[in-house]
């Protein structure tokens, strides 16, 4: 009997093996160079490590390979690109605009928001949201982002001359921002507590989307939702959901007894909220769409600029030369002045716009994107075939020798515009690319051009951290695996 069951089920693996490596897709597949794989399992043990480890072990394929690799785990098939030329296929058009099955993992937190979202519904919602971040729209919330930026100084001043971790203070910083200006809600004491809540958990959720990814039975639902990683997941999705519901809410009722502005000093700024709000009226979205999109742009709005920020300000307090190129520039803007910034004044600011473009390159916080290939395509001149994802890493491009002398050292210089010319457009893509590029680029760009302003007019920063301390750990968005810490020091002059 047991004989029996034993030659069955090797008569089953056996089968299997047959399937997955000698069909038309596999046999295409094996054509792309890539490391090793097992009998039935493929790489799976190669992903069976740590957060920091599953970092360290895709930067070594980047290494090893040149540009394009293929990575097997039994059922899905994996290609993963990092060199311009193929990237601009994927991304240039809307042909492979599909987010992967990757992304299907966010769903219960996302929904279909503009991040996951495909086709008809995707072109919908983007036509919507677009009016909130053009440029007059931008310009007019300008005094709030610089309203948060000092706010964000006073708070360093408490802690002048000691080591701060500057993860936590930034992320305060973005989070009010983002609820300002596109959510139009000011958080006072009590939405505070939540807000932190809110931050806590979207740590938590990292944590547990990483297991998830590296976990083959966890990709069920049914599964995932029974274990420990996903009873964890959706205790702390209630958290998210609660505080995003309340913004909504708020934000409706304002709306309802004074319409779409502000009080008498902030008139006329119609948020992205607002904008939600008088789709809903029109029939151009339901209130389960405000809440994916709320959702989206409340953590992709204040989570990837805090993660960019605060690399940033480690990079600068390791380069002191650099500070000081910036500060010699902000002395000719300002003067002696003491003034808040405007959009003009940020407009001349081209050697910090170098400076935090630099440090996206080296930091990207969206470090990786993923694409379902839905119809076979040639990358490298492999053939990559239909029912593979395809995972780029942004992480790995902007830090190609060939595309950039000496990659892993911040000179901020590569891109002034002289500097510039000749680079491929697809060799840099902080804020991804194409029809599906980040449509709030610009509004990060102001906040980090106002927050860092704010602080370098003030303080000198001095390193704590180091980037040869830096150790990235698989998450959602790039992140160390310990504090980011930066020592604030006043300025005498």
């Amino acid at each position: 009997m047991y004989l029996m069951i034993i030659l069955s089920f090797t008569i089953f693996l056996c089968v299997i093996h047959l399937i997955c490596n000698y069909n038309g897709k596999a046999r295409e597949l094996k054509k792309i160079p890539g490391p090793p794989d097992r009998f039935i399992i493929g790489n799976l043990p190669e992903v069976l490590v740590s957060a920091v480890d599953l970092m360290k072990l895709a930067r070594k394929y980047a290494e090893t390979f040149n540009g394009i690799y293929r990575f097997w785990v039994f059922p899905f098939s994996f290609v993963n690109i990092y060199n311009p030329q193929d990237i601009e296929i994927l991304l240039s058009g809307m042909k492979y605009h599909g987010k992967s099955e990757v992304y299907k993992f966010l769903k219960p937190w996302l929904g279909e928001g503009l991040l996951i979202s495909r086709g008809d519904k995707w072109m919908k919602r983007r036509k919507i949201l677009t009016p909130a971040f053009h440029f007059n729209v931008l310009r007019k919330f300008c005094g709030t982002v610089q309203e948060n930026s000092q706010r964000l100084v006073e708070t360093l001043e408490k802690a002048a001359g000691e080591t701060i971790n500057v993860v936590h203070v930034i992320s305060e910083f973005t989070l009010n921002s983002i609820c300002e200006t596109a959510m139009g809600t000011q958080l006072n004491a009590e939405t505070t507590d939540a807000g932190k809540a809110y931050k806590d958990a979207i740590y938590e959720l990292g944590h547990s989307l990483y297991k998830r990814f590296i976990t083959i039975y966890m990709y069920y639902d049914f599964i995932f939702a029974k274990t420990i990683e996903g009873r964890s997941f959706y205790k702390h999705l209630k958290a998210l959901h609660s505080f995003t519901q309340r913004v909504i809410v708020d934000r409706k009722k304002y709306v309802e007894q004074h319409g779409n502005t502000f009080n008498e000093n902030q008139v006329d700024k119609t948020t992205m909220l607002d904008m939600l709000i008088a789709a809903e009226k029109d029939g151009r979205i339901d209130s389960k769409g405000i809440q994916e999109e709320v959702d989206t742009f409340m953590f992709e709005g204040h989570d990837t600029t805090a993660a960019g920020l605060s690399f940033c300000l480690m990079l600068l307090a390791n380069h002191s030369d650099i500070q000081d190129k910036i500060v010699a520039e902000l002395k000719e803007i300002f003067g002696d002045s003491t003034r808040p910034a405007n959009m003009e004044d940020f407009s001349k600011m081209r050697y910090l716009e170098c400076c935090i473009k630099e440090s996206l390159r080296l930091y990207p916080p969206v470090h990786f994107i993923s694409r379902d290939i839905h119809e076979s395509v040639k990358l490298s001149n492999y053939t990559v075939p239909a029912g593979t994802i395809c995972h780029i890493f942004i992480y790995d491009l902007h830090r190609r020798s060939d595309l950039y002398e000496n990659p892993s050292v911040f000179n901020p210089d590569r891109f002034l515009p002289e500097n510039s010319v000749g680079r491929h457009p697809y060799a840099y893509i902080p804020f991804s690319a194409g029809p599906r590029n980040c449509i709030g680029q610009k509004f990060a760009m102001m906040e980090m051009k106002s927050s860092i302003s704010e602080i370098l007019r003030k303080f000198e920063l001095q390193p704590v951290t180091t980037p040869s301390d830096i150790e990235i750990t698989a998450d959602l968005i790039l992140r160390n695996a310990k504090p980011i810490e930066v020592r604030f020091v006043k300025r005498l002059n």
